[in-house]
This record gives C-alpha cells, sequence and structure tokens, in this order.
C-alpha cells in the first residue's frame, strides 16, 4: 500500500505573499513532484518558464510539478490526483486569504491517501500588526495565525532588522506552536516550508471568513495605463484590500496586476493570462460603485 501523500497547507491574509512562495517552491522543487492546488486558478500567475502545458483546469509544470484548481470542492480536487498516471511526491494547497487553514486540514485529515503535513501562515512584515488590530479582519488573521505551524514573514525588506525581532516576539504569543522564518519575496529554503511532519490540531473554526468581504471585476477589455489605474485603485477612498489580475498595457503587452492596500506591483504576464481585475474589500467600507466610476477614468 502507498505511503499517505503528505499535504502543506499555505495560508495567509490577503496579499501576505502565498502565490510568490508557491511560484518559488515550484521553481526550487529541484526533481521533486509538487501538486499544487489553488482555489483561484485564474488568478494564479504561474510563472510562464515554469509552464511546459496547459489545459482547462490543469497546468503541467517543467520538473513533473503540476497546479491545479480546487474551486469550491478541495476534496474532490485531491481525489483527481489519485487519478494521475504520475504520483506527486507532495501536495501543497494555497488557501483564500480570508480561509483558515485549520478547517481545511481538518477537511484533508478525512481523506485517505492523504495526510496533513503542517500549516505555513504568511505574514506581511509591513502590514500584520495593524492589520491584527483592525475591528473588522483582525479575528481572521489572529485565527490563521493561532493554526500556524511556520510562520514566514514575508517582506522583511520593507521593514528594518529591530522592526522583524519585534514582530517576531510579537508573533510567539498569537502564534504559539510556531517557529518564524524570515523571507523577501517568498524566497524561503523549500525544505524548511515542505516537509514539517506536524500533525493538524483539533479545530472548531469554520473554513473562512468570506461574508465579511465583498468583490467585484474590472474587466480591462481595452488597453490600459496600468500604473494610472494602480495610482487610482490605491487611494485611501477606494478601501481596497487586495485586487489582482491581468491587462494589455498602451504597449500591447500583457502584464499582472497586484495590490495590497496602498502597495501595487506590475509584472509581465503568462501569455494565456484571462483579462480582468477582481478587487476585493471589508463590507460596508467597499464601495463597488466608485472603484468602477474610478476605474473607468483610467480606462
Amino acid at each position: 500500500m502507498l505511503e499517505p501523500l503528505p499535504v502543506t497547507i499555505i495560508g495567509g491574509y490577503l496579499g501576505a505573499g502565498k502565490t510568490t512562495l508557491v511560484n518559488h517552491l515550484l521553481r526550487t522543487a529541484n526533481g521533486r513532484k509538487l501538486a499544487v492546488l489553488v482555489n483561484e486558478f485564474g488568478a494564479l500567475p504561474i510563472d510562464e518558464d515554469l509552464i511546459e502545458a496547459q489545459g482547462d483546469d490543469l497546468i503541467s509544470i517543467a520538473g513533473g510539478c503540476i497546479c491545479c484548481s480546487f474551486g469550491s470542492d478541495l476534496s474532490a480536487a485531491l481525489m483527481d490526483l489519485s487519478d494521475l498516471s504520475v504520483r506527486s511526491d507532495q501536495v501543497v494547497i494555497e488557501c483564500s486569504g480570508v480561509a483558515i487553514p485549520s478547517a481545511i486540514a481538518a477537511s484533508v485529515s478525512l481523506l485517505d491517501g492523504f495526510k496533513p503535513d503542517g500549516t505555513v501562515v504568511m505574514v506581511d512584515a509591513e502590514t500584520i500588526q495593524d492589520a491584527a488590530m483592525d475591528e473588522y479582519i483582525g479575528d481572521t488573521i489572529t485565527r490563521q495565525l493561532a493554526d500556524a505551524d511556520l510562520t514566514l514573514i514575508n517582506k522583511a525588506d520593507l521593514v528594518d532588522d529591530a522592526h522583524v525581532e519585534r514582530l517576531k516576539t510579537w508573533l510567539t504569543t498569537l502564534a504559539p506552536n510556531a517557529r518564524s522564518l524570515v523571507a523577501a519575496h517568498g524566497k524561503a529554503p523549500i525544505d524548511m516550508v515542505l516537509g514539517l511532519d506536524v500533525n493538524p490540531r483539533e479545530s472548531q473554526q469554520t473554513g473562512h471568513a468570506d461574508g465579511l468581504f465583498e468583490s467585484i471585476a474590472l474587466p480591462c477589455r481595452n488597453p490600459v495605463n496600468g500604473e494610472a489605474l494602480a495610482k487610482k485603485l490605491t487611494q485611501d477612498a477606494m478601501h481596497i484590500a487586495r485586487a489582482k489580475g491581468f491587462f494589455i498595457d498602451e504597449t500591447g503587452a500583457l502584464k499582472a496586476l497586484h495590490i495590497v492596500g496602498r502597495r501595487f506591483e506590475i509584472t509581465d504576464a503568462p501569455a494565456n493570462a484571462p483579462l480582468g481585475i477582481v478587487c476585493i474589500g471589508l463590507k460596508g467600507q467597499f464601495d463597488g460603485d466608485l472603484i468602477r466610476k474610478t476605474a473607468n477614468e483610467a480606462l
């Protein structure tokens, strides 16, 4: 009988850098066959040079890795992995930014052929402490941190060393069972992220905090001045917690836009990336009509 496949769960709040970490793990797999499951397939910009082939719901990556979507049915996606002709060595699940990792680990533990292998919670070094004290999203963030076996302090290049040390101390109270690792741009050693070999703690938590959030999609059918659009969407009045998607710039190049609060980044996008930008914000603050009106000025 085959040994159960180890499953590593990567969680963390919106914009912490989960997708960047996933791409880094795929890039540094070094012969290890990873199966990556995400619940927002179209929004996962797998680095183009890693892609070997792509179907409707499966990306094959050089070196034997794959990436696929689980949508709202994680259990079915995991069982589909069992039917593939090539067996993976490790499964990596990228949670949504508002998911509670222990609830996902509990689902994995119920399936034959799989075993939870640890939870990594990504932390935005610059914003996590303020976010954890926010009256609307703080509970989601603290619940995520409580589930961590490893807290990956990302974007450490945006703060000084003293801030990182204070953050480590702060995390010992919110993630008491976790050790910490510091990184920039999601570049953490693969052997320190995967294979934690930690059994999941019993969870009484629900799977996500989606009820606190709402989203809208901006179609981006025409060429866009990406920087002008990003500057408008990062204004305080927009109350956008996270935005990501793809657009064609004024030169005809396909670009990816990532927004976290007031920060934004524009990068090259995969050739087959679907056009459109999804904006996410808190209910009660998030004004979809204002965002559409503001975006249209740039579009």
